[in-house]
């Protein structure tokens, strides 16, 4: 029999490569207004003990969670700092209104980041921008409606994954 999995509280931290420390620092904490937890200095590879000196940023939010940042000048040269698609990988923060949403648009064009939205996508709303470091960031709140939403999705959720599965080999075998 398996062990049955503990439950998970929360997302601590989402970590992500920087190219620039102090860069990072501004954005984080001059324009998405987060406090910067910690900044370690950290001179060996964690669990090799191999040298590797690199940064280690911490900013917390509200809740106590945090978007972190490794700024490796050994691997830098290794990593593209394009902007991500946000189907690759993004990271959504909360917000709690539509008001505040456009607060947050308000502030990114007075510091000059770009953004778009917001878009409805039913059962939240959100505006989409990225870093300095080309991560995909997006701030959303919740529609009045989003527990009901969710929970019809939910009920016919299963179902949706076995017909999504089954469309898309039908499409790959019928490419081939």
């Amino acid at each position: 029999m398996a062990t049955m999995a503990p439950t998970l509280q929360c997302i601590h931290h989402m970590a992500f490569r920087c190219k620039d420390a102090e860069e990072t620092k501004k954005f984080y904490v001059d324009v998405m207004g987060l406090k910067m937890k910690a900044a370690l200095a950290i001179a060996e590879s964690p669990g090799s003990g191999e040298p590797r000196e690199f940064m280690h940023l911490f900013f917390e939010m509200d809740d106590g969670n945090f978007i972190a940042f490794f700024d490796d000048p050994a691997g830098v040269e290794k990593f593209d700092f394009k902007p991500m698609d946000g189907f690759d990988c993004h990271l959504a923060f909360g917000a709690e209104s539509k008001e505040e949403l456009g607060d947050w648009q308000k502030r990114f064009d007075e510091h000059n980041v770009a953004n778009f939205g917001p878009i409805d996508h039913g059962f939240v709303h959100s505006i989409y921008f990225w870093d300095p470091n080309g991560v995909a960031l997006e701030i959303t709140y919740k529609d009045e409606q989003y527990d009901a939403i969710l929970a019809a999705e939910e009920a016919h959720s299963e179902q949706q994954v076995r017909d999504w599965t089954t469309a898309k080999a039908a499409a790959t075998q019928a490419a081939e």
